[in-house]
């Protein structure tokens, strides 16, 4: 399916007026204010849950204010205060209060069960005109189970991708790689001889400042994103959340009982032993960790682009260029692929859903089909015209002074609005071009490269490459997975995998933690009695459920073509 040069058509309500560009650029937008239930011109208040927002969105930076000026909408988002979605979404069960537009993730059938939210497949089909265009054959990837195949929520992913950035690999300081003379790094073997040798002939910086060789954020929920997560990615194992999914036959595991796993910690617990590993890895506050990455003295991390995102402007900031760091595909040994630019597909499998009880049912469908527009897509992700790009030879270039500051500003999503409602809202995906045949988004091969500092370019062109997708197998090469991603599969209310899977969760952070930091010696013993305790925790019959539900969707979907 392609989305390319689309054109949102006009959509029209008497409470709602969005008008869909036809030139890519959105200069032919109305401006439209509502007429309110009271009768005035204000716009209308859409109330909005977000489940995924670590922090406050007043919506008054300057994509949102030109979202209100041309839909007519104020959109009045919450978020889990507590970072806890499900018990916020229990919360809004229990009260019976819910907003216009929830953003519900994992609490998706919870919110079903109880009736909180609105089949939308009338609506789609009446009204929907721009979300069919988007989602095309793909649609009916939102449904929601076989047994109830209604479609509920719109988002999040985008439908058409190109995978053209890495993250949640081993890294590497790029000062390391060039003082080493670019070596080939591609199993754990090389990593950590990488890091012993660059130690052994550089034992401090040039401030006269001790290194540390690798360091972790592990004291939080960010164990599973720097600790557990790198573990399956070293296996060769897509993101598959707390599971690992057989694609032959669908059978689905709870990951940290895997042979592989073990082996990745293991390295971790001799790391350790070595003195490779900082040893405030698990109990370091996140800022810590991120203030030491700051100072370009961590050499190695495991981790996400989006979790480091605060150290790498600050790097950029101060010139440290050497201080960033390269993402490797590094694996357990070279007989595994590593997965991680895979295609998963459209996933589609959580988004933001309507509120059965709310005012502005019409309305707030309108916003949502508006989001999937072209018009809406291009503020989205470029922002405003003269503000963020300008026009060059009917394309949009990126201002210098933006770019410079989306390199160094840690808030410049929420500053600025540009790429902060594009998730969870439709999304075209970065594959997608407009109806001029430009990207729709920001994230080209250009773009990418003119974002580059000098290091990451030099680096690069030693290893022949253009991105550091380049050092990774490419993804039409990898496949495309038949049940997208297990954890995105919103569990039944009814279902013991979530209860099982938090206390196991609990149990295997601890545990592993304590083997990573045991002696040597002991590593094994700790691991076989974790094994020992999760069969008691029920997680057996926990995989067989979750198996169940693999297939099931793969049966819903259909096998990928």
């Amino acid at each position: 399916m392609s989305i390319k040069k689309l054109v949102g058509p006009v959509v029209l309500t008497s409470a709602l007026i969005l008008s869909a560009c036809g030139n890519g650029d959105g200069e032919t937008a109305s401006n439209n204010s509502s007429d309110n239930n009271d009768g005035s011109n204000d716009p209308v208040t859409l109330t909005m849950f977000h489940a995924d927002l670590p922090q406050s969105d007043g919506f008054d930076n300057a994509v949102a204010q030109e979202i209100t000026e041309r839909t007519g909408v104020q959109l009045d988002i919450s978020y889990p205060v507590g970072g806890d979605d499900l018990e916020a979404i229990a919360l809004m069960i229990g009260s019976g209060d819910f907003p216009d537009l929830i953003f519900g993730k994992g609490g998706i059938n919870q919110l079903i069960d109880s009736g909180a939210v609105q089949p939308l497949d009338d609506l789609i089909e009446e009204r929907g005109d721009n979300l069919k265009a988007m989602y095309g054959d793909q649609l009916d990837r939102l449904r929601n189970n076989l047994d109830d195949p209604q479609i509920y929520h719109v988002g999040t992913g985008g439908v058409e991708n190109q995978y053209l950035e890495t993250s949640g690999t081993m890294m590497l300081q790029l000062g390391v790689l060039r003082d080493l003379d670019y070596p080939e790094i591609s199993t754990l073997e090389e990593y950590e001889d990488a890091l012993v040798q660059f130690l052994e002939e550089n034992p401090t910086n040039e401030n006269g400042e001790e290194w540390i060789p690798m360091s972790l954020s592990g004291s939080d929920w960010r164990w599973l994103i720097t600790v557990g997560n790198p573990a399956g990615f070293v296996a060769g194992f897509q993101d598959d959340g707390q599971w690992q999914v057989d694609e032959e036959t669908g059978e689905t595991t709870y990951k940290f009982q895997k042979e592989e796993f073990r082996e990745y910690f293991k390295w971790l617990n001799g790391m350790n032993a070595k003195g490779l590993l900082d040893p405030e890895s698990f109990t370091q506050t996140h800022d810590t960790y991120i203030s030491k990455l700051s100072t370009g003295r961590v050499l190695a991390i495991a981790d996400q682009d989006w979790n480091i995102g605060a150290a790498e402007a600050a790097l950029r900031s101060e010139n440290n260029e050497w201080g960033l760091w390269a993402p490797l595909p590094v694996t357990l040994n070279d007989d595994i692929v590593p997965m991680s630019t895979r295609d998963y597909g459209f996933t589609g499998t959580t988004g933001i859903s309507i509120s059965s009880d709310s005012d502005y049912t019409e309305e707030a469908f309108d916003f949502l089909d508006w989001m999937a527009s072209e018009e809406a897509q291009i503020l989205a992700n470029w922002g405003v015209e003269g503000v963020n790009y300008e026009i060059v030879d009917g394309e949009r270039v990126q201002l210098d002074e933006d770019r410079e500051n989306a390199q160094t500003n840690t808030n410049y999503a929420f500053d600025t609005g540009v790429g902060q409602y594009a998730y969870p809202f439709p999304q075209w995906g970065n594959g997608a071009v407009d109806s001029n045949g430009q990207s729709i988004t920001r994230t080209t091969e250009e773009d990418i490269r003119e974002n580059f500092v000098d290091a990451e370019i030099e680096t690069l062109d030693q290893y022949g490459a253009n991105l550091w997708v380049d050092l990774f197998p490419a993804p039409e090469d990898l496949g495309i997975p038949n049940h997208g991603r297990a954890y995105e599969i919103p569990l039944p209310t009814d279902s013991q995998v979530n209860i099982v899977q938090q206390r196991a969760d609990d149990y295997t952070t601890q545990k592993i933690t304590e083997a990573i930091l045991a002696d040597p010696d002991n590593f094994d013993a700790i691991w076989d009695e974790m094994q020992d305790q999760l069969i008691s925790f029920g997680v057996e019959e926990a995989n067989e459920e979750m198996t169940d539900l693999v297939n099931n969707r793969i049966e819903l979907w259909g096998e990928v073509e």
